[in-house]
């Protein structure tokens, strides 16, 4: 068995490990015949192992053999001749995706045997499982991705599985709601991501990364496209990943999250998920290096970001709340890292960063229930020194930043008016039009073309 034969079995075991497991847990679902809670606590744990293990025996082989790329292709799955489009699927393992990778198994796996517990007898736990096994894939799926269009298709099913999750005690209404923002948020970003990919086809006439970023393994790569394009197609990459790391102005969304069952948040906003975007622009960092105008944006929005993230995390009432917004800090610093041209610092900065953030909003639950016990145990409430903004900043200017932050800085308000509220009524009436549509065709008499809403009864229930 040569060496290609070794990566090739290896590769193909790392992607399909959470595929059988999404395909497992799914199938049973559809078939209303969920399995047992420690039967899937131990599927979880078995598939998470092997694509743990394989991933790091890569790496391995990767390290003693002296290889710095090795490509997994799996052929053409869509082809369109008139449009001279196709969907290569292929995954890579290098420098960055390796990491990436093996963070997510670790991640997941801590997570998943976390949940099986925390979740023990919940009316949902089969469900969560099936979201988690969809975050899984899409995780794996996007950190070895080969092409813009694989990297699409794991991001997509990361969105899915966090609007799912955000909404999974539906039989409330905030949960739904709230689920609902995510996924508007999600949209226009993920729009933003599909006609930066449909530009770059049209450019270089592929997807392919390596097309894409010319010879050279990552961080080695110069992208083969002009500046003028680099800055119109890192614009769009920009907002994608903003809008997944929930930057300014995208940050909105952030505390909505939270509604969500704690072991989700942990791997969703405090380590993975909102990760995502950073690792977005890590990918394509090349095209970043063509332009001074790019990278003085990427600098300027996460420099605004971590201004941001800090001054609300402090005003916070809620600890999953303040990690959240603290976990926003510090993705945006990796995004100035980033713009810096720092992207081995990025890098190391995401693991760490991840690790630490999944860590505390997994203690969270028991971090306040031994913090009221210590409380109950002296009488009082523990003391606390004064902040660094306190002492420096005068108190008519401390009120005001802290109005701002309270109010998170009105960020919310201005995403109903001009992102979400727009979204929902477009949606809202296109939706009405296809019931006419229906109508029409099936011979009943339509009503009147209904007008676009701006601000109604029935916009409300989704804001």
């Amino acid at each position: 068995m040569n060496t290609e034969t070794v990566f090739y079995f290896l590769g193909v075991c790392v992607v399909a490990s959470p595929a059988l497991l999404f395909a497992v847990f799914g199938i049973t679902s559809l078939m209303d015949k969920p399995i047992g809670e420690r039967l899937i606590a131990r599927a979880t744990q078995t598939m998470v192992l092997i694509g743990l293990f394989a991933s790091m025996i890569i790496l391995g082989l990767m390290l003693t053999l002296g290889i710095r790329y090795v490509p997994i292709e799996l052929g053409n799955w869509v082809v369109i001749p008139e449009q001279h489009f196709h969907f290569h699927l292929k995954f890579i393992f290098d420098r960055l995706s390796i990491p990436f990778c093996i963070l997510s198994f670790i991640l997941c796996g801590t997570v998943g045997a976390f949940a099986s517990r925390y979740l023990h007898r919940e009316p949902g736990f089969n469900r969560f499982f099936v979201c988690y096994s969809i975050f899984l894939l899409g995780m794996v799926v996007s950190s070895l991705a080969g092409t813009i269009e694989t990297l699409f298709f794991g991001w997509e099913l990361v969105g899915l599985s966090s609007a799912l999750l955000v909404a999974f005690f539906h039989e409330k209404l905030n949960p739904v709601r709230n689920g609902m923002r995510i996924w508007t948020i999600y949209r226009i970003a993920d729009a933003a991501f599909l006609l930066a990919a449909l530009t770059l086809h049209h450019l270089t006439g592929a997807g392919d990364f390596v097309g894409l970023m010319g010879t050279g393994s990552w961080p080695d790569g110069h992208a083969t496209i002009s500046e003028q394009h680099a800055l119109m197609v890192g614009i769009l990459l920009l907002i994608a990943a903003a809008g997944k790391s929930a930057l300014v102005p995208f940050s909105s969304w952030l505390p909505r999250a939270m509604e969500g069952p704690t072991p989700s948040s942990a791997i969703f906003y405090g380590s993975l998920s909102v990760h995502l975007g950073a690792y977005l622009l890590l990918r394509v960092s090349p095209i970043l290096e063509l332009s001074l105008t790019l990278r003085i944006a990427v600098i300027s929005l996460g420099l605004i970001s971590a201004i941001y993230g800090t001054l609300v995390a402090r005003v916070q009432t809620d600890i999953k709340s303040a990690l959240a917004f603290a976990s926003l800090t510090q993705v945006s610093i990796i995004v100035v890292e980033i713009g810096c041209g720092l992207r081995y610092i990025a890098l190391i900065h995401i693991i760490g960063h991840a690790c630490l953030r999944t860590l505390q909003l997994l203690r969270a639950p028991t971090l306040l229930h031994d913090y009221h016990s210590l409380e109950n145990a002296i009488g009082s409430h523990l003391s606390q020194k004064k902040s660094f903004l306190i002492r420096v900043i005068p108190d008519r200017y401390r009120h005001r930043l802290y109005r701002f932050a309270l109010e998170r800085g009105y960020l919310d308000a201005l995403s109903n008016q001009f992102i979400v509220g727009p979204f929902i009524s477009v949606f809202c009436w296109c939706d009405r039009m296809e019931r006419r549509w229906n109508k029409l065709l099936s011979g009943e008499e339509p009503n009147e073309t209904p007008p676009i809403i701006t601000r109604s009864e029935s916009m409300e229930e989704y804001l």
